[in-house]
């Protein structure tokens, strides 16, 4: 087991990686001295594979608990679910002493994080990613939130959780495509941050691909450690931590404009960086070789490096962009690499350059 510490003072929590931690969970929340009184909140594709077992471990450190399941999916990340949620736990009475688990992917983690900022003004949660891009990626840093129809995370808050627990074992029941969608966040932070770790998945995709229970531990335990070493340095997006950033502007927009139906959140990033890399080439000289080598290993690692929009999708691309938090006075702030290990934030990018990178992507 690899244990990361993310360092904030009084807000400061440990992440744990490793095989069989769902059952230590009652345990570790005990040891944080937390409320009585909890809910598990899930989707209805995790609950069923391991809800009793989150709920059998709360119940035998001596915990009250209850289950609270949402429908899987992007489309549950919206303020009608906020709603609902608020509604159960008035019904379980819970207090400002109670606590949230979050069971399930990046949607239930913001979701029930979100619930857990805003009810009674902010209680106690706990983090449990099921899915490899909850693990390395929204578990991890304290951003929770829900999407609006004009675009994704629109509405969401700063709060840490007290405990992420990140269970090895559960990632065997991931569908192929949920596992690679999360190996997008993986390469992430070795274009934005660690060209080593870039060069290890370079070497060991296919290793990866068999989910080699060593290296995906390894993976894991780096990508929290960079996200851990970011946040610390800037806790709520004021400089560094926009780096995080990377591919992500038009990735969302992606997502937006096909009603989060069409893409999941890795593969819609992973076009977004791609175009984001023929971007950098332009605007800060990324070396084609390395434009190359980020295109090969999305498309090794299964994921889609190509797009092909209408001029009325491309219109409604920019027009998502526009709305998406990295806007500053109208202008759209990319993040962009001048080498594979290094990116600049705050790079203002003209419409006819995102055009041109999208049209380079249908031929990807």
């Amino acid at each position: 087991m690899r244990k990361i510490q993310v360092p904030l003072g009084a807000r400061s929590y440990d992440i744990f990686v490793g095989p069989k931690l769902l059952p230590s969970l009652g345990k570790r929340c005990a040891g944080l001295g937390l409320g009585k009184r909890c809910v598990v909140v899930t989707d209805d594709v995790v609950g069923p594979k391991y809800g009793t077992k989150a709920l059998q471990s709360l119940k035998n450190a001596g915990f009250e608990v209850s289950l609270y399941t949402v429908p899987s999916g992007e489309r549950s990340k919206n303020l009608k679910q906020v709603h609902a949620g608020y509604d159960h736990f008035a019904q379980l009475r819970l207090e400002r002493g109670s606590f949230v688990v979050a069971l399930g992917g990046g949607v239930v983690g913001d979701l029930a994080g979100f619930l857990a900022a805003s009810y009674l003004r902010g209680i106690d949660f706990v983090q449990v990613p099921t899915t490899l891009l909850a693990q390395v990626d929204s578990s991890v840093g304290g951003k929770v939130g829900v999407n609006l129809k004009a675009g994704k995370n629109l509405v969401g808050a700063f709060y840490q959780p007290r405990l992420v627990l990140c269970d090895l074992d559960v990632l065997k029941s991931l569908p192929a495509r949920e596992f690679r969608a999360g190996m997008a966040e993986v390469v992430k932070y070795g274009i934005i941050f660690d060209a080593r770790l870039f060069s290890l998945i370079e070497k060991e995709y296919s290793k990866i691909l068999k989910q080699d229970a060593a290296l995906m531990a390894r993976l894991i335990a780096r990508s929290c450690q960079i996200k851990s070493d970011v946040v610390v340095e800037d806790e709520k997006e004021g400089g560094l931590r926009a780096i995080l950033n990377y591919g992500h502007t038009i990735g969302h927009g992606l997502e937006a404009i096909t009603r989060y139906g069409t893409y999941l959140h890795g593969e819609a990033i992973s076009i977004g960086q791609v175009a984001a890399a023929h971007l950098s080439a332009q605007y800060l000289g990324l070396p084609d070789g390395h434009v190359e080598r980020i295109r090969n290993l999305f498309a090794a690692l299964g994921l889609p490096v190509s797009v092909r929009l209408s001029a009325g999708q491309q219109r409604r691309l920019f027009q998502a962009m526009t709305l998406d938090k990295k806007v500053s006075n109208g202008v759209v702030k990319f993040v962009l690499a001048d080498r594979i290990g290094s990116v600049r934030t705050g790079q203002s990018v003209d419409d006819s350059a995102i055009s041109s990178a999208l049209e380079q992507l249908v031929s990807e």
